[in-house]
């Protein structure tokens, strides 16, 4: 599993390297977010399960999610709250623990699941904003589609659960994908083709 989220960590890490100065406030498919914020949320997402794992609260990881985690080092900042997460998983018993997430008791593994899956859309989010190629690992994509129930099993609020509040996941659009892809974006609450009026369209930093 650990082997698996470094993988989709390299993806995202790839397609942040290509981040140019002045695409840092270019929107995203996350509406509330820019692309800085996007990295930040990753950052300090990575950074949040340690601290799961070393027995912060759910009130704990709500109120850190939007600390500025990246400074003036977005790339480097990432890869190091990645290196640091993935520790932490490595730790003795690290995936039995019983951590409190936000959205109900969930076990190391399952907490571990969870992160890769949000890693993996989160890079198309990212490659999107950038206007790179946005074709995801084949084998995430597969993994992710073939275990999306146990990922979110027992959560008060999933992504694939038509009674979501969506207060953290986006509501599906219910567009029909042809490829394995796109039907995952899909549920996953992304329109596959995602497209601003205008790649320059920028948004203010929050």
């Amino acid at each position: 599993m650990i082997d698996t989220f470094m993988l989709a960590s390299a993806q995202f890490e790839r397609a942040l390297r290509t981040v140019e100065p002045p695409q840092w406030t270019c929107r995203t498919p996350c509406t509330e977010w820019n692309v800085r914020d996007l990295v930040n949320h990753m950052t300090r997402g990575n950074l949040n399960y340690v601290a799961l794992l070393h027995n912060a609260t759910a009130a704990d990881f709500l109120r850190e999610r939007d600390a500025d985690a990246i400074g003036s080092d977005p790339a480097g900042a990432y890869v190091r709250s990645v290196d640091e997460c993935a520790a932490a998983f490595r730790e003795p018993g690290a995936m039995r623990r019983l951590l409190d997430y936000p959205l109900g008791t969930i076990s190391g593994r399952q907490a571990l699941t969870i992160r890769i899956t949000d890693t993996t859309i989160h890079t198309w989010d990212l490659a999107q904003a950038l206007d790179i190629d946005d074709r995801l690992h084949p084998d995430l994509v597969t993994w992710i589609s073939d275990h999306l129930t146990d990922i979110y099993a027992g959560l008060t609020e999933t992504p694939i659960d038509p009674r979501s509040s969506h207060r953290f996941f986006a509501a599906a659009p219910g567009a029909q994908g042809t490829s394995t892809q796109e039907r995952l974006l899909d549920r996953m609450g992304r329109t596959p083709h995602w497209r601003l009026p205008t790649r320059a369209a920028t948004m203010t930093p929050q």
